[in-house]
């Protein structure tokens, strides 16, 4: 029980600095004087998907940001909600967090190392006995084509478990968007 405190603690600390990070990022863009150093490096960007079908959504919002130390090396945090339905089947809750290291070995040439840790709730509508609440962590070592603002890629999940992965497969390609 001590645990789970302690990573609730831990999403509720890693969603405030999250928050904290996007507020300092806008007000450092209305602000007219010149931004700090730290400021100036730091780019944002993440992705929002849909999906509609025969009586199923999914929707998803993923904000990261991005700290620039140098053209060859960066590092960030990114934070992810999905819900997904099936009328009458399921629905499911994804919540999480993820740190990525990106390194630009050429400009259009990055390769990259993302952790990602989601906590998912399923529930069934016609069998509560197969409802589930569980953490699945994910490893990606991805390699992608493109330029400073936007790569597009495949990456990989070294620690893919088909059985319990909200993803269809261990192989994904990616489209990266920092600005």
């Amino acid at each position: 029980m001590h645990i789970i405190k302690i990573i609730q603690n831990l999403k509720l600390l890693i969603l405030l600095g999250f928050c904290s990070l996007i507020s300092n990022i806008g007000q450092a863009q209305l602000s007219t004087s010149d931004p700090s150093p730290f400021w100036s490096n730091v780019r944002y960007g993440g992705g929002i998907g849909l999906g509609f079908g025969d009586g199923f959504f999914s929707g998803t919002l993923a904000p990261s940001a991005i700290y620039q130390f140098n053209p060859k090396v960066a590092f960030g945090i990114g934070l992810n909600g999905t819900y997904n339905s099936q009328k009458n089947v399921y629905s499911s809750t994804v919540l999480g967090g993820s740190v990525i290291t990106l390194y630009n070995v050429i400009p259009e040439i990055q390769v990259s190392g993302e952790f990602e840790q989601l906590n998912v709730n399923q529930k069934f509508k016609n069998n509560i006995a197969n409802n589930d609440n569980y953490w699945y962590p994910a490893l990606f070592l991805g390699a992608g084509y493109g330029n400073r603002n936007m790569m597009f890629g495949i990456r990989y999940d070294v620690l893919y478990d088909e059985n319990r992965s909200i993803y269809a497969n261990a192989w994904m390609p990616f489209v990266r968007v920092f600005f």
